[in-house]
């Protein structure tokens, strides 16, 4: 159990007190809002932190592998729901969202089967980046901020989509030939 496993471990006890800070009561509460926020960042700064510490150090495990990517999508999808629960969120944008998280996570498991680690493009990097960005701005909901929330909201669909088609051309070969 080294120190970026430890991270991602961190990031997922994060989620339910970020959780539970944004919806105590029915997300009315700017103040349990602003600590939601600061939860969230934390734990999206130990995403960061625990990669360039695991590659610096060549502290990459199997565990890390699996965990840290599947830490980040609850993060980010717990938020998501929550933002749909508020009336914050379109649903159909959270489906579109979290529906790219379940097909690469397919892709890259039928990959795995076979060996090949697929890994992260400059998209789905874009992609994270600005679904982290509007998830932030969502959270501390200032109104003179709503424009530039929903250009990000816009800007998160659109690089998802863009970043899942990516991911498709580049790989097809995995699932259609089981190599690359």
């Amino acid at each position: 159990m080294n120190l970026p496993n430890k991270l991602t471990i961190l990031r997922v006890i994060m989620i339910p007190f970020f959780v539970l800070f944004l919806l105590l009561e029915g997300g009315a509460n700017a103040n349990y809002r602003w600590i939601a926020a600061a939860i969230f960042i934390i734990a999206s700064f130990t995403d960061l932190l625990d990669g360039m510490i695991a590659r610096k150090y060549g502290l990459v495990t199997n565990f890390g592998k699996f965990m840290d990517p599947l830490a980040d999508k609850l993060l980010v999808c717990s938020g998501l729901i929550c933002f749909t629960a508020l009336n914050q969120l379109s649903a159909w944008v959270v489906i579109v969202i979290i529906s790219r998280e379940f097909i690469i996570s397919g892709f890259r498991l039928v990959a795995s089967d076979n060996g090949i680690v697929i890994a992260a493009s400059k998209w789905g990097k874009f992609k994270t980046a600005s679904q982290m960005i509007m998830s932030v701005l969502l959270m501390v909901n200032i109104p003179l901020l709503t424009p530039v929330t929903v250009v990000f909201v816009w800007l998160a669909v659109i690089l998802t989509i863009v970043s899942l088609i990516d991911y498709i051309v580049k790989n097809y070969k995995v699932l259609t030939e089981g190599s690359m």
